[in-house]
């Protein structure tokens, strides 16, 4: 039995994109994060699955519902031999299916106005095969405990990642280590959603590993942001204009739409 820790990235190593990272230990293979990269199309845009044997993945994981870190898992449970379990929370299975079915129309329509015809490669499933992959997916509440019986003695609970509604980071007990993986998380709290929790009832993990697309920027200060973005659209409103602000990321909208709220009334 192996007895050092493998992590391999498939995808978001050193790049924005396809978040989904291999995990070996003690005969137990564990795959976190299942997405796909936004500047690519079709079998270009999935991470690196040909560095792993899908049917040597005993569980997968998903920390929530963005494309950049789901939307590859119908793909890899339908298309490949994959036979594991795969776990999300209830919002982020709900919403997945809305944003997943989203995805394969705007791809439909994208080479539809193109004028060319839609190469096989770039059709990553179906809509029949993205139903069959949401049926598959088992729940986990967080704090819940998650206990498959493996040898290796395989075991994660979730735990609130802030970020979108039903964001989680898994905290993963395996062969006598703990590794804690948090996908996107956000320490601060908005207003419509909590701040990350931090492991409470346990020792540091001795891995882990942990988003940092914004690791070595300083922002300017949430109210700082706030304050510019709210007096911006106020100065162009009240000059008779109009504002399109394109928000690319489901979570982040309905932050946006609670912050105008708030500043007119």
């Amino acid at each position: 039995m192996e007895d050092t820790m493998q992590i391999t990235p498939l995808g978001s190593g050193q790049e924005v994109g396809r978040s989904c990272h291999l995990l070996t230990f003690r005969g137990t293979t564990v795959l976190l994060d299942c997405g796909i990269h936004p500047g690519y199309d079709g079998m270009a845009g999935l991470p690196f699955f040909d560095r792993v044997d899908p049917e040597s993945v005993d569980v997968l994981l998903v920390t929530h519902f963005h494309l950049d870190h789901a939307a590859s898992l119908p793909y890899f449970t339908e298309r490949t031999g994959f036979r594991g379990r795969v776990f999300m929370t209830h919002p982020t299975k709900a919403v997945i299916r809305l944003l997943l079915g989203d995805y394969l129309r705007l791809m439909a329509v994208k080479h539809g106005s193109s004028g060319g015809e839609l190469n096989p490669e770039d059709v990553l499933y179906t809509e029949a095969e993205l139903q069959s992959c949401v049926d598959k997916i088992e729940l986990i509440d967080y704090h819940q405990t998650i206990d498959l019986n493996l040898p290796s003695g395989l075991k994660f609970h979730a735990l609130n990642a802030g970020h979108v509604l039903g964001a989680a980071m898994f905290y993963i007990e395996i062969g006598g280590r703990s590794v804690l993986y948090t996908g996107d998380y956000s320490m601060e709290e908005d207003r419509h959603l909590m701040a990350a929790e931090l492991p409470r009832y346990h020792a540091s993990p001795d891995v882990l590993i942990v988003e940092s697309t914004y690791g070595v920027q300083v922002h300017p200060t949430r109210a700082e942001r706030e304050a510019r973005f709210t007096g911006t659209i106020e100065r162009i409103v009240t000059g008779g204009g109009r504002c399109l602000i394109p928000v690319f990321a489901l979570g982040r909208a309905q932050e946006l739409l609670l912050i105008l709220d708030e500043y007119w009334q």
